[in-house]
């Protein structure tokens, strides 16, 4: 028994990995110089030598670099890079945004194409307003006494917490700014090439 498994073992080292013909890698160019010389015999017999498992092939035991992928991949980055406008808001922020759908006269100069332009380069909000819990007064005005004094208080919670929100998101905007004012050197490759392309297409056209 001890004779069978020293044997079993024996050849197993003989036909390890390192000495066994797997890949094209191992012939070196033999395979290209059996193409150029016309052996198609050698060609042949060296292709049937190789593994039959797909994976053992050369190109998947090449050495690959991990790809780091860029800490921040946003929408808005994404824009950015790409230059394109900012994403049209789902509804106005403040009342002063009702300025940007004063359209009137630019309809009766038949100028939709200047509209669609300004539209396209600075997005306008889709809606008024997004709000999933509004209520609209007339519907209101029609609940019980007690709804409608519910609905205030809610009002005035979701308020209180969206101030206290904005207070925190400003304190920690000053925490990160209070940064060293040195900053290390970089190249920004990206940058570098996009001016590039700019002044190429910027260039006059020489005759």
């Amino acid at each position: 028994m001890d004779a069978a498994n020293n044997s079993a073992g024996q050849l197993a080292a003989d036909f390890s990995s390192s000495t066994a013909l797997l890949h094209e890698l191992q012939l070196g160019e033999q395979l290209n110089e059996s193409v150029v010389q016309s052996r198609r015999a050698d060609f042949s017999l060296m292709l049937a030598m190789l593994a039959e498992d797909v994976r053992e092939q050369s190109q998947f035991l090449l050495p690959q670099a991990q790809q780091k992928l860029p800490a921040d991949v946003t929408n808005r980055s994404l824009r950015k890079q790409f230059n394109l406008p900012e994403e049209a808001s789902l509804a106005l922020s403040t009342l002063d945004e009702l300025s940007q759908f004063n359209q009137v006269q630019a309809i009766v100069d038949n100028s939709l194409a200047t509209l669609q332009l300004t539209n396209a380069m600075q997005p306008r909000p889709l809606a008024f307003r997004d709000d999933k819990k509004h209520i609209n007064s007339n519907v209101l005005h029609n609940t019980s006494l007690f709804t409608q004094l519910k609905y205030k208080q809610a009002a005035l919670i979701n308020q209180e917490l969206d101030r206290l929100l904005q207070a925190r998101e400003e304190a920690e905007m000053v925490i990160k700014s209070d940064k060293p004012l040195s900053k290390p050197l970089t190249f920004n490759a990206t940058a570098w090439l996009d001016n590039i392309q700019q002044s190429i297409i910027q260039a006059p056209l020489v005759s």
